[in-house]
């Protein structure tokens, strides 16, 4: 579980503490009033925070590794919805958090990072300039001082919810022990452009879905963000459409007639039935090429119209309406009729348990061609091994074809799905604690790959320590499987695209976990006792799988690149 110090008690003693009545104190405060975590790694640049928090007893979670300070963070929100901080000191300490605030920032998350920086005087010969390199990655540095302290930490908060973007805030190390000074005024945030719903595109799109044969309804991320997501299965039950989401919008209608995630996750008996749509709304999703399938998700004869408040990335063939997503979803509930007969008659099959089930009708072998077990078929198995009420993590990599495919989830929040919007591995460990601390009362499921794991080990020990209840899963092939299939495949030599055998439960078990190795189906058995006996405590399946099987987002990304 994760710890934090004890509140120091009060005594006679009136001596002021070191970590109070600074700039650092300071910000401390309005972190601790603004945020309900802090996840971070203690240096010369963040101690007098850090400690002006934990001697309070503000809860705070330690990373063994910068870079999972921020991935922490950004989990926390995506599991919760709320704003997160995070914290390292400056210098090296910046520079190895850099690719996950990378993450954040190309994923859209709306955290705060308070790091350490260079004196006021000049970099010193181990500075950087922090302020270029996150500018770099599109990211805002604020700078702390003694007369705005608490009103820039404030704006930095403000800022990041604003701009749905993680933001940093800086604190000069000659600075951070300074007393506050004559308060300097800051000039208010300008207010955040308004999107109103034109009446005549709101008249035209409800016409269009109203006369649809076959309507269906996308929703990505946006649509949470703008809590529209009721009112818009509102809109798909009176038309009797279909749905679809995002990855990062899982199961967001809670509906039988869900039709799962759009892309390269959607699953072919799912999709065979998804192609026949002839008219798609698309609200708060991108339609990158990954959600369409590079192209394929629908026919070209498919009317597609996408609703969002972001400016439109001019990706596929969509209809792009720029408008604020709830009104504009409410304006169409209103116009609007109840539907009758609809497409949910023609297909009653979607709404069946069979339908909606793991079973992996792509490919039941136990194993692939090379004797290994077959991915598709452990991870539907773990569908039902797996406690219902879990939020299931994901690391980047090959593998993550097949979690999104069979794993169900609760709710948006229990899909996080970190590295991929900066294609990166090596995440999943500190991801999953920043979960753990956010959901402690759900079972946490990281599904990781073996390259993945290996790079972020040293926050497996993180893991352990934040998470109540939890289930790693180590779909190894010992390989960079996308590599394998990638370039491997075209007759690049493998040797540095393969990984010796790594045995990732006997690492766990090595840290205090228990675990197993996984060679048979018959094998997952041991976790499926150990869920039933242990209400605490982390489990670590590592699952031998076949380095031939190609995950189906894979294929379609090799054959569009011909």
């Amino acid at each position: 579980m994760t710890s934090t110090s004890t509140e120091v008690p009060a005594t006679g003693n009136a001596t002021k503490l070191p970590d109070e009545g600074n700039v650092a104190a300071i910000v401390a405060d309005v972190v601790a009033e603004r945020a309900g975590h802090l996840f971070g790694l203690m240096g010369n640049g963040n101690v007098h925070l850090i400690s002006r928090l934990t001697r309070r007893g503000f809860p705070f979670t330690s990373a063994r590794h910068e870079a999972a300070t921020v991935s922490m963070a950004d989990a926390y929100h995506r599991a919760t919805g709320g704003v997160a901080a995070a914290t390292t000191t400056y210098g090296a300490g910046f520079a190895n958090a850099y690719t996950t605030l990378a993450e954040a920032r190309m994923a859209r998350i709306p955290l705060v990072l308070v790091a350490g920086d260079a004196p006021t005087t000049g970099l010193r010969p181990f500075d950087i300039d922090q302020a270029k390199a996150a500018k770099a990655a599109g990211v805002v540095t604020l700078v702390a001082r003694p007369g705005n302290a608490a009103a820039i930490t404030h704006r930095a908060f403000d800022l990041a919810l604003q701009t749905v973007q993680p933001v940093v805030l800086a604190i000069p190390y000659d600075l951070a022990t300074a007393p506050p000074s004559v308060p300097e005024p800051l000039e208010p945030l300008p207010a955040k452009p308004a999107w109103p719903a034109d009446p005549d595109d709101l008249d035209r799109v409800a016409g269009l879905l109203a006369g649809a044969e076959r309507p269906l309804i996308l929703a990505g991320r946006g649509a949470l963000l703008a809590r529209a997501t009721e009112p818009l299965r509102g809109v798909g039950d009176r038309l009797g459409a279909l749905f679809m989401t995002s990855v990062m919008a899982a199961n967001a209608f809670d509906s039988p007639w869900d039709l799962g995630i759009a892309g390269g996750f959607t699953r072919s008996h799912r999709l065979d039935v998804a192609r026949q749509a002839d008219v798609v709304l698309v609200v708060g999703a991108s339609l990158n090429t990954f959600q369409t399938r590079y192209g394929t998700l629908f026919p070209p004869s498919t009317r597609i119209i996408r609703v969002d408040n972001e400016p439109d990335p001019g990706l596929g063939a969509a209809e792009y309406i720029r408008a604020d997503i709830r009104p504009f979803i409410e304006g169409l509930l209103k116009r609007i009729p109840a539907a009758a007969p609809t497409w949910r008659d023609r297909v009653p099959e979607v709404s069946q348990a069979e339908f909606r089930s793991s079973h992996p009708s792509e490919d039941a072998a136990e194993f692939g061609p090379d004797g290994r077990l077959n991915p598709r078929a452990v991870v539907a198995a773990l569908d039902r091994i797996l406690p219902a009420e879990r939020s299931v993590v994901m690391d980047g990599g090959h593998f993550i074809g097949w979690a999104p495919m069979y794993l169900s989830v609760p709710d948006p929040h229990a899909m996080i799905f970190v590295g991929t919007a900066f294609q990166s591995i090596g995440m999943g460990f500190g991801s999953a604690a920043g979960v753990s601390v956010a959901r402690p009362e759900r079972t946490t499921v990281l599904v990781s790959g073996d390259g993945g794991g290996l790079m972020g080990l040293a926050d497996l020990e993180t893991f352990l320590r934040a998470t109540r209840r939890g289930v790693v899963v180590v779909l190894n092939d010992s390989a960079y499987g996308a590599e394998l299939h990638q370039y491997a495949a075209k007759g690049l030599h493998d040797q540095a695209m393969l990984i010796d055998e790594v045995d990732f439960a006997a690492v766990g078990r090595a840290l205090g976990a228990e675990g197993s190795k996984a060679h048979t189906l018959a094998d997952l058995g041991r976790l499926q006792e150990w869920l039933a006996t242990h209400e605490e405590g982390v489990y670590v399946l590592d699952v031998a799988i076949s380095q031939k099987v190609v995950a189906e987002y894979m294929a379609e990304s090799v054959a569009a690149k011909g």
